[in-house]
């Protein structure tokens, strides 16, 4: 689905200085434009993807994320206000990102992914990334996009914990190979700092900026666990689970 889209002259101003970077240049700036991008929830976590990718250029943005703001929201869901509390989050991070790029398109569905949604969601997209706190929803992405054989970047967080990867369906595990099943007693709500959510957010989006454009080298069957506690990173070697039903379902 990706193609590549000529550049205006105010874009070619816009993105000039991400263009220098090496490896990235005027073709790969064009693949980002052609690009439509899911992100499941748009809080502290996915809103600072969306951000950094409308930032970055990206030409379409689909967003799904039920609800309003609350007050809780308010220390690390950086497109949401307190101007717009009790208000569906989705009006506030469509605001806030037109504000930074008018020029995308953006696509909002207030659900959460789910098996009745994630296959109509991530047929309209080249890249998923999974910023969902439950495990029902991400599963379904996972299932949605081995379906479609389509890459997602999975991050999750905890506390001042974090843990990024790239599921490339065919070539590295998928989630379920990770997380066969919910973990119980698992909360929606859980122990967090604003600037961890960003942190890995901003990561998110330059691993989905890697996928979609060809820049660098992305985490396939690769995770980088992080500990903002004492500022440790790791990368490891992670792999198919010969057992795993999911990716069974391509051979």
């Amino acid at each position: 689905m990706t193609t590549q889209t000529e550049l205006t002259p105010e874009e070619r101003d816009i993105y000039q200085w991400q263009m220098w970077v090496q490896g990235f240049g005027i073709e790969q700036q064009q693949r980002l434009k052609g690009s439509a991008v899911l992100i499941s929830r748009v809080g502290g976590l996915g809103g600072l993807v969306a951000y950094q990718m409308a930032a970055a250029g990206i030409g379409k943005l689909v967003l799904a994320h039920a609800g309003n703001v609350r007050p809780s929201d308010l220390n690390r869901q950086l497109l949401m206000t307190h101007q717009w509390l009790g208000k569906p989050r989705l009006e506030s991070a469509r605001r806030r990102l037109l504000e930074l790029n008018p020029r995308m398109e953006i696509i909002c569905v207030n659900e959460n992914m789910s098996n009745l949604n994630a296959e109509k969601l991530v047929e309209q997209v080249d890249l998923v990334v999974d910023c969902a706190p439950m495990f029902d929803e991400r599963l379904a992405m996972n299932q949605a996009i081995v379906n479609q054989r389509k890459p997602m970047v999975e991050c999750a967080m905890y506390e001042l914990e974090a843990t990024l990867t790239t599921i490339v369906p065919g070539r590295t595990p998928c989630l379920s190979c990770l997380i066969p099943s919910p973990p119980p007693n698992w909360r929606r709500e859980f122990p967090v700092f604003g600037a961890v959510s960003g942190a890995v957010g901003c990561l998110a989006a330059m691993e989905a900026i890697k996928v979609l454009t060809g820049l660098g080298e992305p985490l396939l069957g690769k995770m980088l666990y992080m500990d903002l506690r004492d500022m440790a990173f790791a990368r490891r070697t992670i792999a198919i689970d010969a057992n795993c039903p999911i990716c069974k379902q391509m051979t």
